[in-house]
């Protein structure tokens, strides 16, 4: 599509930030959009134009969203960074990310420390006085706890992983070793969304993987979000779930499956963020669904990519930032003696567009070229794009959400949140059901 159908606006600084945070949200999310934008082309002969601007955009990867007036809690007070002992040279740090019970009480575990949400962080800072940061962060995978230690961008690169990322582009697209036929995209009305009709099967839990089905949601995509009813959820689901059917299954059970190839049987894109090979235990992998479902475009997000010594390792946006090296070198740039997170968590919602973007794009090589199809994305990719983008000068401060904000029903009460950023001029992205609890629905397509 010609750049004359797209508008991304430069404002100049827009975050409190040494990197173009602002810029990587406004590419990604408009990438996504005019992925949709020329699907709608497609299917209608017809072209319409997209905006995204800068401050909107980073404004919506900020995870800024209330619930009946309250501004809902998304961090448990165990999670964040710590001092460890002594490295050589300098003060070791480490983040780590206890949201999830069972993450937290394997980091206590460790430690030594009582476990249970009753712990106190002082008891956790105590303890791991005892450590060196890398060896805790050693440790604490192989105990299935989540944790990075801070490193340099010089010292991310020399490690065994930040080698295996070297070439590693923010997402790949490629085709899977199965015959499909195309599947020509049906014609649309003129006014119609442009991904009405295509189904998304969204197994993910936490927030990118949730933002790109969110995403395809409000461009017209019927969204199912899979959860197991064995899981915990965070509260931003509040805000991910808008426009999308929620059901139970438990995939380790027959009757799971049962139903899960029902659901594949009319499913255009299936999404998924769990760690690399996890699924495929459950006949989930990309390749397998390709053969149970001819056509199919298969979208993964892993942390620190499919590739390396690291591929199976668990992470966060948080903990990536951490070990790739932004949180230090965001601190030299402000004067800071202590890692410094970037202000909001712009790997993840990159990530969750071009998840989008990625889905897009394979539906329209399936409609053309047939096969079915794999998009892959990595938290540790996007940071490595991020980097590319360069450095800038920090606004001074947050800008304003107020003139951004957008008020919707949902399960949990009156749900107020930041505005999509992309305009479209004749589709505008809307959410036709309210984010409901998980197990609301049946897992059912509606006919």
């Amino acid at each position: 599509m010609p750049t004359a159908f797209i508008h991304l606006p430069d404002t100049g600084p827009v975050m409190p930030s040494s990197f173009a945070v602002a810029t990587a949200a406004q590419a990604t999310l408009g990438a996504a959009a005019l992925a949709a934008a020329e699907i709608w082309h497609r299917r209608t002969g017809e072209r319409q134009q997209v905006k995204v601007d800068a401050e909107a955009a980073a404004l919506e990867c900020c995870s800024r969203f209330t619930l009946d007036g309250r501004s809902p809690q998304q961090w448990d007070k165990l999670s964040g960074l710590y001092r460890c002992g002594a490295e050589v040279g300098a003060p070791g740090w480490v983040r780590v990310h206890a949201n999830f019970s069972h993450h937290r009480d394997r980091a206590l575990q460790l430690l030594g420390c009582p476990t249970g949400p009753d712990t106190e962080r002082e008891a956790m800072t105590a303890a791991l006085r005892r450590w060196r940061a890398s060896e805790f962060e050693s440790a604490a995978a192989e105990a299935g706890a989540v944790v990075a230690a801070a490193r340099s961008f010089e010292e991310w690169d020399a490690h065994p992983q930040g080698q295996a990322l070297a070439d590693e582009p923010p997402l790949r697209i490629q085709a899977l070793e199965t015959h499909s036929p195309p599947h020509p995209l049906p014609a649309l009305q003129a006014g119609g969304a442009p991904l009405v009709g295509l189904k998304v099967l969204d197994l993910t839990r936490i927030l990118a993987g949730p933002v790109a089905g969110r995403t395809l949601a409000g461009y017209g995509a019927e969204v199912m979000l899979l959860n197991s009813p064995t899981l915990p959820n965070i509260e931003a689901i509040a805000d991910t779930s808008r426009g999308k059917l929620s059901a139970h299954v438990d995939l380790k059970t027959d009757a799971g499956q049962a139903t899960l190839a029902s659901l594949l049987s009319q499913t255009h894109v299936f999404l998924q963020a769990y760690r690399p090979g996890a699924l495929q235990a459950l006949g989930c992998g990309a390749a397998q669904l390709a053969e149970r479902r001819p056509g199919i475009v298969c979208v993964s997000l892993s942390a620190y990519s499919e590739r390396g010594p690291w591929a199976t390792r668990r992470g966060f946006d948080s903990l990536v930032q951490t070990a790739t090296g932004f949180n230090l070198a965001e601190a030299q740039a402000f004067g800071a003696t202590t890692p410094k997170a970037l202000p909001m968590q712009i790997l993840d919602y990159a990530a969750g567009y071009l998840m989008a973007f990625g889905a897009q794009a394979a539906l329209l090589r399936q409609a053309q070229a047939g096969g079915s199809w794999q998009v892959q994305v990595s938290l540790a990719g996007v940071g490595r794009w991020l980097r590319c983008l360069g450095r800038v000068t920090p606004a001074l401060a947050m800008p304003p959400f107020d003139r951004h904000l957008q008020t919707w029903p949902s399960g949990w009460g009156e749900l107020v949140t930041v505005r999509h950023a992309a305009q479209f001029s004749r589709t505008p992205a809307q959410w036709q059901r309210p984010s409901m609890p998980p197990g609301t629905h049946p897992p059912m397509w509606p006919t």
